[in-house]
């Protein structure tokens, strides 16, 4: 017997919901899509209502043979609304499956049937990696059959080419690998209940893969474009004055030549430089993207021959999301700089701190950026969204 997945409705709900509770507003990539998967398709046949059938014409079944695999595909147009919900409109092709019943007294029952429709659901998307994302699916389906039966001996067919429309629910389960922001690749289960147009109801299952094409994405998420960060390097303090010399003292004597004062350091006052998270991180990311190993490589060239007391790393999130989790993104993205600096780049990580600021220092005032979470109040917090790194030291 053919062997079907069974979702429950329970999990797909919560995969669809989950994310609602963890969005992050530093994104609001939203993007209309189009795609076409091909894959397998497996029914069901139900033989007890095939034989309950044929006892209406005082037959008995004496064995069914079934056709229950073809190859079944899809095309679709869909809206992300965010990282986490989509809305997605489909044509689907089952294909062709059948069956044949053998009775007493003797006589046989063919039928074959071919399903098509359309579908209208969501998606939901649970993001695993900043490439790779799990997804679950709820809609409803309208599948329409086509059918031709016929039967020999004993088995009676009033109508050989019914057809049958039926509308149900459909769910699915699948993951999704973003190539680039302009291809995604899916893998998908679905769940299908239709008719076979002489009174049976079976499942089909569908095992497709997709490509998926984003149209009118744009190469980055929207932010505000900011001035390449520079390292503002210590300015050179004017050499200390020397010491006047003591006075002569009344009575002429042999005195020791006067004490030069020793040379100091020259003190270097607190310097400060910020970058732009989007240009150290991706979404959601704490680890550092080649840019930002570029920009940090820059910071350590321009420190010279600088002898630093301490370097601070402070990672700032902006206003949107909960406090505990900027806390927590921005602790771990001002962790990951420091592991930079010592690790790549051989700083002395004693005198380096990583602190996390969550969104409690904000660049931007509370009426700069108003309204709901939207792409433009995203693209107006972006200066908030930031990396600061401060020194302190000696020439």
């Amino acid at each position: 017997m053919t062997s079907f997945y069974r979702p429950s409705l329970l999990t797909a709900a919560l995969l669809c919901a989950y994310p609602a509770t963890a969005v992050h507003a530093q994104s609001n990539d939203a993007y209309l899509y189009w795609g076409a998967g091909v894959g397998q398709s497996r029914l069901r046949v139900d033989e007890t209502r095939i034989s309950e059938a044929l006892a209406t014409q005082n037959l008995v079944t004496t064995g069914i043979g079934h056709d229950e695999r073809h190859v079944g595909y899809k095309v679709f147009l869909g809206y992300q609304f965010n990282r986490y919900f989509g809305a997605e409109l489909g044509f689907f092709d089952l294909g062709k499956f059948g069956y044949t019943a053998t009775t007493t007294p003797t006589g046989t029952l063919t039928s074959s049937f071919r399903v098509q429709g359309a579908n209208l659901g969501l998606v939901g998307t649970l993001p695993v990696t900043d490439n790779f994302s799990l997804l679950a699916r709820v809609g409803a389906q309208a599948a329409r059959t086509r059918s031709n039966v016929s039967g020999t001996g004993a088995v009676v067919v009033a109508n050989e080419r019914p057809s049958d429309r039926k509308n149900n629910l459909k769910i699915g389960l699948g993951m999704q690998y973003e190539v680039n922001r302009h291809l995604f690749l899916r893998a998908e289960a679905e769940r299908f209940r239709v008719s076979d147009a002489v009174g049976n109801d079976p499942r089909v299952a569908m095992y497709s893969v997709s490509m998926v094409f984003p149209i009118g994405r744009a190469d980055t998420a929207p932010r505000r474009a900011m001035a390449t960060p520079m390292y503002d390097p210590p300015r050179a303090q004017p050499a200390l004055a020397p010491m006047p010399a003591p006075a002569p003292p009344p009575a002429p004597m042999a005195q020791a030549a006067p004490v030069q004062p020793m040379a100091l350091p020259a003190p270097v006052p607190l310097r400060r430089v910020s970058y732009a998270a989007e240009s150290f991180f991706s979404f959601d990311s704490t680890q550092l993207r080649p840019e930002g190993m570029r920009a940090l490589d820059t910071f350590v060239s321009e420190l010279g021959n600088t002898r630093f007391e301490t370097i601070t790393v402070q990672g700032h999130a902006d206003r949107l999301g909960s406090t505990e989790y900027n806390q927590t993104l921005s602790m771990a993205r001002a962790e990951a700089v420091k592991a930079y600096l010592v690790g790549t780049r051989g700083l002395d990580g004693s005198r380096i701190m990583a602190t996390g600021r969550s969104e409690s220092q904000p660049v931007t005032l509370p009426e700069d950026c108003k309204g709901p979470m939207s792409a433009p109040v995203v693209a107006c917090l972006q200066p908030d969204r930031r990396v600061e790194i401060e020194v302190a030291g000696s020439r």
